[in-house]
């Protein structure tokens, strides 16, 4: 009798199981009709623990870059995503992964990035969401570059479920602080996102991620490229999806012909889409969202700290941010002053329980707002500061003139006429390893190394050594008074540390496209430093050769600590061949004029700390 009440008991958890299982399956693959009929693949992760009727809160991932992997084994624990989707079912959330439109296994193409319709079809995924029996009827979205902005994007839906997001290392106005930072196109990094992107879209995963013979062999047996939808069994349907992303528009190409932000893009005609494919062309319905934001950025991920900056001292949404010493993804520490292997901190798992705390406060109950700030880390000193104001309190600018000889002085020159020239060398270059690789294309770490060499090339102006420890925090504007033999060309400026042994240090730069120099007293649609620009075809301003033009424009946000007896370098270059388009494309190298006199004090200014 006993023994029979067992096996009966047994056999009803099973059929329990088997029950749950039905009504929760572990992972499935769907897809999701949008409105105007084009299917988005999505992956689901449930909690292994869920019972029958348990809801739970859900965090949702929408990328460009495949949301999930076909398995060679066909086995669950084989995904890719695998243990990124155990972390998030752990923390007591059901994972939602997106195939963004036009890619992945999802149906549709791209006649841009990040388009309005992309960013719409998110909502309807919550709409699904939503109505699942699993769901308790919150969600986030969160993610790294790409998926940091679809979560951000994923706002302008206003839609009621989405409570909180984290954008973490995304482009904020990927027209300004990506693919064209001071009107210049990045087109190394570019370059490279473009082929990895086409390969994507065919579907080739070898290609995408660059591997050939045995390697590729290697990679086929563990993966297969994208994971169709459970239901697609012959593989017929992600056939048809991959055939419909032929249509996308290549990138790289159409920016080579895209300068201006009126521009039309490529064969579509369609204008300005470096503002309708970021998040800052959408604040109005981004802070009427009311969502939370958990931020994430890095003092040297190309310019998209200042999108970090620019959002916090524009949008009414809580937001929590932190600016750390990170490459892109904060997968590496990329302080200049640390070794280049030196261990990220916070560790990958600490980072991921504190977007957890973040999401727990605001998606399950208990929760309390909490204030929006600013934790940011000093370059050099090692130091975490927390500031609910940008610019931080605590600094004032410091005016530092170009000089003749070479130098960085506090005093105006007297000189009525003096100037440096330098003829523009397109050999100069920051490498492979900066932030504007980091960013696009998967240049890993940021190490730029001793810049002494570097500088060799460049047309340098360095500062007597500081006589205290000196903190830099905030936005530098560089103001040139130059001349030109040509109509065109790009002036960068960084901003160095010269230690007393003479190792040079890069922290930060800026750059300007001579003929996108024109500013405007329009107001700008997020708080930035420096002067606005419209970047407008019609407002272009070639440089007439021989006349002094002005060119003022702020360096990318920074903060670093410049030690006791080291100096302050500002360095100028034409060109860094590896990562900007030359300009001018063609043609003889230019020889600029720097002026460095009384009627023309070309300057930087510094927020330094007061003593």
């Amino acid at each position: 009798m006993r023994r029979c009440l067992i096996f009966t008991l047994v056999l009803q958890m099973l059929v329990n199981t088997v029950a749950i299982a039905a009504d929760y399956p572990r992972n499935q693959s769907l897809y999701i009709t949008m409105r105007d009929g084009v299917r988005i693949a999505v992956d689901v992760w449930l909690p292994k623990t869920m019972e029958e009727g348990e809801r739970v809160p859900t965090l949702m991932q929408a990328t460009r870059y495949w949301r999930a992997y076909e398995s060679a084994t066909g086995d669950l624990e084989d995904d890719k995503f695998f243990e990124h989707a155990e972390r998030m079912n752990a923390a007591g959330y059901a994972l939602v992964l997106v195939d963004a439109r036009g890619s992945g296994a999802s149906f549709g193409w791209r006649p841009y990035e990040r388009s309005v319709e992309e960013a719409t079809d998110y909502g309807e995924v919550v709409d699904w969401i939503v109505a699942q029996p699993w769901s308790d009827g919150g969600v986030g979205a969160y993610g790294v570059s790409y998926a940091g902005n679809t979560a951000e994007l994923l706002l302008i839906n206003r839609h009621p479920a989405v409570k909180a997001i984290a954008p973490l290392f995304n482009d904020f106005d990927n027209f300004s602080h990506l693919a064209f930072p001071g009107g210049a196109l990045e087109a190394g990094p570019l370059n490279r996102w473009a082929n990895r992107l086409a390969y994507m879209d065919r579907n080739d995963i070898c290609g995408y991620r660059g591997l050939d013979d045995d390697a590729c062999t290697d990679m086929l047996s563990r993966w297969t490229g994208v994971k169709p939808v459970d239901d697609d069994t012959d593989g017929s349907l992600l056939a048809a999806a991959v055939a419909e992303h032929a249509r996308n528009i290549n990138y790289l190409d159409a920016a080579m012909v895209y300068e201006f932000r009126d521009d039309p893009w490529a064969t579509t005609g369609i204008p300005d889409v470096g503002r309708k494919g970021s998040p800052a062309g959408h604040l109005p319905s981004i802070e009427a969202s009311g969502a939370a934001m958990f931020v994430r950025a890095g003092w040297q991920d190309a310019a998209t700290v200042n999108g970090t900056l620019g959002r916090y001292n524009t949008l009414s949404n809580t937001q929590q941010v932190y600016i750390g010493p990170w490459d892109h993804g904060a997968r590496n520490d990329a302080d200049p002053f640390k070794p280049a292997d030196t261990p990220v901190s916070p560790t990958s798992d600490e980072q991921w329980t504190q977007m957890f705390a973040f999401f727990d406060r605001y998606l399950k109950a208990g929760g309390e707002p909490v204030e929006s700030s600013i934790t940011y880390y000093t370059l050099g000193a090692d130091r975490w500061t927390t500031t609910r104001a940008w610019p931080p309190e605590g600094f004032s600018d410091r005016v530092f003139y170009l000089t003749d000889n070479g130098r960085l002085s506090g005093e105006p020159q007297k000189s009525a006429d003096a100037d440096v020239d330098y003829p523009i060398d397109f050999e100069a270059t920051t490498g492979r390893h900066n932030r504007w690789f980091t960013n696009n294309g998967g240049g890993g770490d940021v190490v730029y190394g001793n810049r002494a060499e570097a500088d060799e090339r460049l047309l340098t102006f360095t500062s007597d050594p500081v006589a205290a420890d000196t903190e830099i925090t905030g936005h530098p504007i560089i103001t040139l008074y130059a001349t030109s033999t040509h109509e065109d060309g790009l002036f960068i400026a960084y901003l160095e540390d010269v230690a007393p042994d003479g190792t040079v240090t890069y922290l930060t730069e800026g750059q300007l496209r001579a003929v996108q120099r024109q500013t405007s007293d329009e107001q700008p649609a997020y708080w930035k430093a420096g002067p606005h620009r419209r970047q407008l075809r019609s407002e272009a301003m070639p440089l007439i050769p021989g006349e002094v033009a002005e060119l003022e424009f702020e360096l990318w946000a920074t903060s670093a600590l410049i030690r006791r007896d080291h100096r302050i370098r500002v360095a100028i270059a034409g060109a860094d061949k590896d990562t900007f388009l030359r300009y001018p494309r063609d043609g003889e190298e230019p020889t600029i004029s720097v002026q460095a006199n009384r009627r023309y004090a070309s300057r930087i200014v510094l927020p330094v700390a007061d003593d």
